[in-house]
């Protein structure tokens, strides 16, 4: 990594956090710190309450601080924790009214904060700070999505693998029931017999790639997925560069794989990622294209895109 590159993100983190008010121990003169403020925030004002464990993994903080918020938040009498009755493990965090109207509080005077940022700015500054803060925010969001290897058991993954099919089932013209389509079973998709990649951010599943090794021939691409929040992010570039990584060093010299003609991002995908069309190489009930490339071959970088 450069060193000019880093030493912007870290004079990026410095001006943002002075301007959001982060250095201050009463955000916006509340009388309690950023962390309070922002978990005030992510709990729901429905009067529904939010699972503990879901404001764990979207602030992605350690369970034992996020306590010790919650824990100052109930003594300043905004927030009741209970437990669920149908479930003991599970603690839900609910706003009182009196949470309920400092977070309404707290929201009035964000909106006044970031109009102080945009105020002193000409109308074509405030045009390009908003954009930039846009494809900053997308960034990093790419930047936070987790890539592993998965069992396809796996609770995440499961949750993925059921969302790919239902999105093929909409898109494809005669519908799609994978016991048709060319197998890529639970086993199938294991070391050493293949394996499964996962993506979460927040601890929520956003994309799934697979390889099926073969040992007389090429290794195939299999149940390739990005969820529609995140597309646009280069995570399908990611999955399967990923993918190709992990066949390489399985000593795999050509990657094959097959698609709809539904899925006009995945061609484009494919297409720049170097694969070549080629003839069918087996009987696929769902596919149009088979495409084909060589492991050795160089395509862009993943964080091009």
């Amino acid at each position: 990594m450069h060193e000019e590159m880093i030493g912007q993100v870290r004079s990026f983190n410095r001006t943002v956090t002075q301007h959001v008010g982060a250095l201050n121990e009463e955000f916006l003169a509340r009388h309690r710190p950023l962390g309070q403020a922002r978990l005030l925030w992510e709990i729901a004002s429905d009067g529904a309450g939010t699972d503990v464990r879901q404001l764990r993994s979207r602030l992605d903080l350690d369970s034992g601080y996020l306590s010790k918020l919650l824990r100052s938040l109930e003594a300043d009498g905004l927030v009741v924790v209970e437990r669920s009755e149908a479930d003991g493990r599970v603690r839900t965090a609910h706003l009182t009214a009196s949470g309920a109207a400092e977070r309404a509080e707290l929201d009035r005077r964000s909106d006044e904060a970031a109009c102080s940022i945009l105020g002193p700015l000409s109308g074509p500054q405030r045009t390009r700070l908003v954009a930039a803060m846009a494809e900053v925010e997308r960034l990093l969001t790419a930047s936070a999505i987790r890539v592993i290897t998965a069992d396809p058991q796996d609770r995440a993954a499961r949750a993925a693998m059921a969302a790919y099919f239902g999105e093929l089932a909409r898109r494809f013209e005669r519908g799609f029931n994978p016991a048709l389509s060319i197998s890529a079973d639970d086993t199938e998709l294991r070391p050493p017999a293949g394996l499964l990649l996962l993506a979460t951010l927040r601890a929520e599943p956003v994309g799934i790639g697979a390889l099926k090794f073969h040992a007389d021939g090429p290794a195939e691409v299999k149940r390739m997925w990005v969820a529609p929040t995140v597309r646009g992010m280069g995570l399908g570039r990611r999955l399967l560069a990923e993918l190709e990584a992990r066949a390489a060093e399985r000593g795999v010299v050509t990657l094959r794989l097959e698609t709809n003609q539904a899925l006009r991002e995945a061609i484009s995908l494919y297409r720049s990622a170097g694969y070549r069309e080629v003839a069918a190489f087996y009987d696929e009930a769902y596919a149009h294209h088979w495409f084909e490339k060589g492991i050795g071959e160089v395509w862009p970088s993943a964080l091009d895109g």
